[in-house]
């Protein structure tokens, strides 16, 4: 437990957004660590952010981007990002593909889901699906400077945008040893 609410770096907490009193730290009997709360007694919940991404998978190949936007510009991913409030995280995955790299996904499965808790603010937690890929075809959004297939053993580990990223890559890759290679049925 922290003496201190972690809060995002990008937003005002100073007043509540339900009432608009000026919000101050304070332990409630009912919660375990620091809450922003009004004189009113509406907590502010400061939580993780939901982040969706999916792997674009066609054959044995997967679709990677590079960023052209901070953090990590220049740094290779999946396509992927926030989760927008009237979605579900499937349409997210899809909509991200369709607006990153111009291709159309139709969600295959669960990847992972992963988290890391925020040192200056709330955390993420992202969610990556597989997509399969009927179209080769790729037209790179305003957010990619460049998107390409890529052969497993050709992806570029020491340039991927975030440990998220690794870790999903591999979940993907474990996975397809899995479907290639079934324990025996007893």
């Amino acid at each position: 437990m922290t003496d201190e609410v972690l809060a995002p770096n990008d937003e005002d907490l100073s007043y509540c957004p339900r009432c608009g009193a000026p919000l101050i730290v304070r332990l409630l009997p009912t919660e375990d660590r620091p809450r922003l709360v009004c004189d009113r007694g509406h907590i502010l919940y400061v939580n993780p952010k939901i982040i969706v991404g999916v792997i674009p998978v066609r054959g044995d190949q997967l679709l990677l981007m590079r960023r052209a936007i901070e953090p990590r510009y220049g740094f290779w991913t999946y396509p992927g990002g926030f989760m927008e409030i009237d979605e579900s995280v499937e349409e997210c995955a899809a909509r991200e593909a369709m607006e990153e790299t111009g291709v159309m996904v139709e969600i295959a499965g669960l990847v992972g889901v992963y988290s890391r808790p925020g040192p200056h603010g709330p955390g993420i937690v992202s969610i990556v699906y597989r997509g399969d890929v009927a179209d080769e075809r790729i037209n790179v959004g305003r957010e990619a400077l460049e998107a390409r297939w890529f052969d497993p053993d050709d992806i570029p580990w020491d340039d991927l945008a975030y440990d998220t990223t690794h870790w999903a890559l591999r979940d993907w890759l474990d996975s397809r040893t899995r479907e290639a290679n079934p324990s025996p049925k007893r």
